[in-house]
């Protein structure tokens, strides 16, 4: 019986997520499976995925053969780097201890690089969000100044009209008096 370690749909339209799962090559995709080793949601930025190790390593080491899309996923979890490193204590090349020292090392760059790609994508959003903020203090500072203005000239009219009405009972005055004389 062909095993594959494959990809199993599941979610609503348009927001698929799935199970990383070991199946018989013959069954359908979403069908009958042997073992689930996993998840991976493409929708969240980096993608999230979820792997047993252990059981994925047990797996290649069985024979199971994984699909493209399930390889590139367990490349990125480092099942294969793994395994082939076994493959190597195996043959006679180095000790198990050389080969758990190299998948560490391994390890810790491939954690490395990924915690430095998160911290990218936060800094990005965190600027983003900066240059937003700024934007709109100078809209709002903008607005301020021509609100500021509007004001000044409503008070210069109303000055001006405030003074016209103080002078338009002085010269009415003058003139009652220029005609009381008269």
């Amino acid at each position: 019986m062909p095993v594959k370690i494959r990809l199993a749909r599941h979610g609503r339209k348009r927001n698929a997520y799935y199970y990383i799962v070991v199946a018989n090559s013959r069954a359908p995709r979403d069908g009958k499976f042997i073992e689930r080793i996993g998840s991976y949601n493409p929708n969240t930025n980096p993608a999230t995925i979820e792997l047993d190790f252990d059981k994925a390593l047990n797996w290649m080491l069985k024979g199971a053969q994984p699909t493209d899309t399930a390889r590139s996923i367990l490349s990125e979890e480092g099942v294969l780097y793994k395994k082939h490193v076994l493959g190597g204590v195996k043959k006679g090349a180095f000790d198990a201890e050389t080969a758990e020292a190299k998948f560490e090392a391994w390890k810790a760059a491939k954690v490395a690089k990924q915690q430095a790609k998160k911290d990218a994508l936060t800094a990005a959003k965190d600027s983003a969000k900066a240059e937003q903020l700024a934007k709109e203090a100078e809209i709002k500072e903008a607005r301020a100044q021509e609100l500021a203005k509007r004001k000044a000239d409503a008070e210069a009219e109303a000055a001006a009209a405030a003074a016209e009405a103080e002078a338009a009972p002085e010269a009415e005055a003058e003139e009652n008096a220029d005609t009381a004389e008269a």
